[in-house]
């Protein structure tokens, strides 16, 4: 696959691509600063949903990230974007930190349920209050749909299970906001002036990060740190543009190819 334009922006995964948890992949602080040199934007994308996008930030400052907050675009500043578009009430099931992000929004009377990650709500009264009101015709928003991700005790359940189990309880299809959607990249690449040609996305996921952007027109180049499994890389169509060891490798591939 090759470029059909120049290169002018890199998207970039957070956890599982730049860090793990509070452990940073080694050589990722250094290859970010070379890749800010080169002529192109950055930005972050993330699917997480285990903290709001301030304690995100605080995490990455505490890892010795130098990014701005305008920097990144996560799947909880989608999913919230759509409930105010809809004017909805929503039952959030997401992990305490990461309410703040949605603060402001009204949650009594609950019309619609949103699912995020959320370990400590994942129990069958919650879930059963979500089944009862998506029966009831309350639409169900994914926050995304990830099958696992990677943490330092090994992998964990991610919420794309808890999502389909509601969906085959309800009989009902979730509107699924965060990556691999088209949307989302689209979003995300909004405010840089720049088409989807013209980018390319860096993760450890080859279906939500890799596979989502390659069929929204960007390129894409799987690493193998995080939650990647060897064989991930033959999993999607087109396969990725390349495949690289670790971020730091990505962004040798793009300073010395692509730019």
């Amino acid at each position: 696959m090759a470029m059909r334009q120049a290169l002018k922006a890199v998207l970039i995964d957070l956890s599982g691509t730049l860090h793990i948890e509070d452990t940073v992949v080694p050589g990722a602080k250094e290859a970010l600063d070379r890749l800010r040199k080169a002529p192109v934007a950055v930005k972050f994308v993330t699917n997480t949903t285990k903290e709001c996008k301030r304690a995100l930030l605080e995490r990455l400052e505490r890892l010795g990230f130098s990014i701005q907050e305008r920097e990144i675009f996560t799947s909880l500043t989608a999913a919230r974007g759509l409930v105010e578009q809809r004017g909805l009430r929503p039952l959030l099931l997401l992990d305490d930190s990461a309410l703040d992000d949605f603060t402001g929004i009204v949650t009594s009377d609950p019309n619609a349920v949103v699912v995020g990650l959320a370990p400590d709500h994942f129990n069958y009264q919650m879930l059963n209050k979500a089944f009862q009101l998506i029966l009831d015709g309350a639409p169900l928003i994914a926050v995304h749909k990830a099958r696992y991700y990677k943490r330092k005790d090994g992998l964990a359940l991610g919420p794309g299970p808890f999502v389909t189990g509601l969906e085959y309880a309800t009989d009902t299809k979730a509107t699924v906001v965060g990556k691999p959607e088209k949307t989302f990249f689209l979003e995300a690449l909004r405010d840089l002036d720049c088409k989807p040609g013209e980018a390319i996305m860096i993760g450890d996921d080859a279906r939500d990060d890799v596979g989502g952007a390659q069929n929204s027109g960007l390129l894409g180049i799987l690493v193998k740190t995080g939650k990647y499994r060897a064989g991930d890389e033959d999993k999607i169509s087109p396969l990725p543009h390349v495949t690289c060891d670790s971020f730091p490798q990505a962004v040798d591939y793009i300073l010395e190819h692509l730019i």
